[in-house]
């Protein structure tokens, strides 16, 4: 009866680290890559390498999970996290921070794809909701307090140890995982892997994210970009087919019948694109428009974290009760209205109004993210928990990266790329003229426009997702 318990704690220790690493370096970002003196694309992938790291390897991850143990390769995640957290905080050069932090990507991938399947397997449906609320609620605690911990380690504090903070608690983690976790999945142990599948899917995404980061940030010519895109579809259509084919795929394309998994999933993907830069644009927002410090930044952001803690547990709770579908329009809603919001932000706007919109957003979040979840990994069958899990988590990084990559493509629209990078760049925010100010806020406020579009119609899949249809029972 306690084993549960203990799979929640050591799950919510895992995404929590996992999270705080998404983005804990945002706002250190200018101060790594000067230490480091690193030029402005090796400082993009300073962030990039850890989504690339992460997204990859979900399938691959969620396929040996469901072969050899969802308990076992969560574990050597943990290591693997810890390990790539020092190496990280130990470079010396911008390529060795780069390939440490894809390692750190990796660990975190085995952390994210599988703590849901693992909650899945040891809570009782009736409770599952609760569960991934509080496990759900950690990750995207992380990433928000990886912006405020930032801002306070960098204030007293080498960049390093933005890093070296994890190694202890990966280390008490990863103990506890070895001695505390049971395997009580189900397991494949004779079905083979699909290395194909993993070769064609790996050569897809790498494309698709090289693709979408290189145009976003102009930093390579149009013809590189649309060759990336022409190997990442071509890569698409053969890694469909070979799954199509195998009789143990690393994608089960029949997940994709089920209704309510496939419009769960996609619904997160919209809502990741939509939500996935809303923190950082507010950070660029305060920071560059306003003129906080990046301490002070930090703390501004705290109303979302207090909805967001506030208002997750209890829609976990509730949707196992009375159902995910109006809890998740609820909070697809007021995650809408909170990006409308932000589009009408001047440089004169109130911390009230700012504070307000963060709350809605807090609380938006929180509505949306178990019950959907829940959602997503209850129609999902036992022996497919695994990839089912990597399948939502591959989606969510996804969006999380397209998110990033948009916004910058819509502010390029309505502003000159040489603005964007003079005023994102520069080391003294308050000495840029008023002008140049506006213009960056006006290009953050288009950007949050089309973000609450984009969020708003994932109400739709959302809806579509239907009833769900019991499992026979065995």
């Amino acid at each position: 009866m306690q084993y549960k318990w203990t799979v929640l704690t050591v799950t919510t220790i895992g995404v929590l680290m996992s999270g705080v690493d998404g983005r804990i370096v945002l706002i250190g970002l200018p101060v790594v890559a000067a230490s480091l003196h690193a030029d402005a694309e090796q400082a993009i992938w300073f962030t990039q390498a850890y989504t690339v790291g992460s997204t990859v390897a979900l399938l691959f991850i969620g396929r040996v999970s469901d072969m050899f143990g969802r308990v076992k390769v969560y574990s050597i995640g943990f290591t693997l996290f810890t390990i790539g957290s020092a190496l990280v905080g130990l470079s010396s050069s911008p390529d060795y921070f780069i390939i440490a932090r894809i390692s750190q990507g990796l660990g975190s991938a085995a952390l994210f794809s599988n703590s849901a399947a693992i909650i899945t397997d040891a809570f009782p449906k009736e409770e599952l909701g609760t569960a991934l609320g509080i496990n759900q609620i950690a990750f995207r605690a992380g990433s928000m307090f990886g912006l405020t911990m930032s801002g306070i380690i960098l204030a007293f504090l080498a960049w390093p140890y933005l890093f070296y903070i994890n190694v202890p608690i990966g280390l008490f983690g990863t103990v506890w995982a070895y001695r505390r976790l049971k395997e009580v999945g189900v397991q494949e142990r004779t079905a083979p892997m699909d290395w194909w599948g993993f070769v064609t899917f790996t050569i897809f995404m790498t494309s698709l994210l090289l693709a979408l980061t290189f145009a976003a940030y102009g930093l390579s010519e149009t013809t590189d970009v649309l060759l990336l895109l022409l190997v990442s579809l071509i890569s698409l259509v053969l890694f469909v087919r070979v799954e199509r084919r195998r009789q143990h795929p690393l994608l089960d394309l029949s997940l994709l019948k089920i209704r309510e998994f496939t419009g769960g999933i996609v619904t997160q993907l919209m809502n990741s694109v939509a939500w996935g830069s809303f923190l950082l644009l507010m950070s660029l927002y305060l920071q560059l428009v306003q003129g906080y410090s990046p301490l002070k930044a930090g703390f501004a952001v705290l109303p979302f974290d207090f909805a967001f803690l506030a208002s997750g547990p209890l829609s976990g709770k509730f949707s196992d009760r009375y159902g995910t579908l109006p809890f998740i329009t609820a909070g697809l809603a007021l995650i809408s209205i909170s990006l409308m919001l932000f589009s009408t932000f001047v440089m004169g706007t109130s911390y009230a109004i700012i504070a307000f919109t963060l709350i809605l957003g807090g609380l938006g979040n929180g509505l949306f993210a178990s019950p959907n979840m829940s959602s997503i990994m209850g129609a999902a069958p036992a022996a497919r928990r695994g990839v089912a899990s990597a399948v939502r988590a591959t989606f969510f990084n996804v969006g999380y990266t397209l998110s990033f990559n948009l916004v910058i493509l819509v502010m390029a629209f309505s502003l000159p790329y040489s603005l964007i990078t003079q005023v994102i760049s520069s080391a003294n925010p308050a000495a840029l003229p008023a002008i140049s100010r506006t213009l960056f806020s006006l290009g953050l406020d288009r950007a949050s426009l089309v973000m609450a579009v984009i969020n708003a119609s994932a109400i739709i899949p959302s809806l579509l997702r239907g009833k769900r249809v019991p499992e026979p029972e065995e």
